[in-house]
């Protein structure tokens, strides 16, 4: 007879961003950051602020601590905010379950109590309220009170597949009201560097666009060229 499996697994020897690496990426725009990787980098729409909340001031930029649960888990999730280091975004892997939530306030409150950066999820959350009053930047699917259950299997420490994007622990989280942005933690100086370029071309256009700038295109060249045509 097979045996049972553990029913949680911790991966050991974590790999993590410099002080310096994540504090490169605190206040800077999740659009920044995913012009700084091509274009890319977010994670699905359907992962948002808790609630719906609209709050330009929501930020939240530290490495991620995967915490990989089946479909209504929690258990990978709770072992998380025993291990979260002060500065950590707890990753949440419920295999993109919607049908109760991945975690609550009194939860979110635990990971603060461990220091935690934020919380991200492919499932919703409860409590919305208490959540509020938690104060600790959350993301997620939506809303829903059902209540999951804590008898593993979880996996913490490794990776996950969350909103369409691998994450792994020790990537680096940049959330805000506009989503979530995963940096590779191999990415990450590349990107850091890139980022400055990214600054002076938004601040560039920026002023451009104050002035009254219309579009980056020129419709008699590309007409000239044959790249557009005009028809009656």
């Amino acid at each position: 007879m097979i045996e049972e499996p553990p029913i949680l697994t911790i991966v050991k020897n974590r790999p993590r961003p410099t002080q310096a690496q994540i504090d490169a990426f605190r206040g800077v725009p999740t659009g920044f950051v995913c012009d700084a990787m091509d274009g890319m980098g977010a994670l699905e729409t359907a992962i948002a602020p808790v609630g719906g909340r609209v709050d330009p001031q929501m930020h939240a930029a530290g490495p991620a601590l995967v915490a990989e649960n089946g479909p209504a888990e929690i258990l990978a999730t709770l072992a998380a905010a025993t291990l979260a280091q002060p500065g950590d975004v707890i990753v949440s892997s419920v295999s993109g379950w919607q049908g109760c939530s991945a975690a609550g306030d009194q939860v979110l409150g635990m990971m603060k109590n461990a220091g935690a950066a934020g919380f991200v999820t492919d499932g919703p959350m409860r409590d919305f309220e208490g959540i509020l009053q938690v104060r600790l930047p959350a993301w997620c699917t939506g809303l829903n009170p059902n209540s999951p259950y804590g008898n593993g299997p979880g996996r913490v420490g490794g990776s996950a597949v969350i909103g369409g994007v691998t994450v792994a622990t020790g990537d680096l989280i940049v959330a805000d009201c506009n989503g979530v942005v995963v940096v590779p933690f191999a990415r990450i100086d590349a990107v850091i560097a890139t980022l400055a370029k990214v600054r002076a071309l938004e601040a560039d256009l920026e002023t451009k666009v104050g002035d009254g700038f219309r579009s980056p295109l020129d419709l008699d060249e590309m007409l000239a060229a044959g790249r557009a045509v005009e028809i009656d």
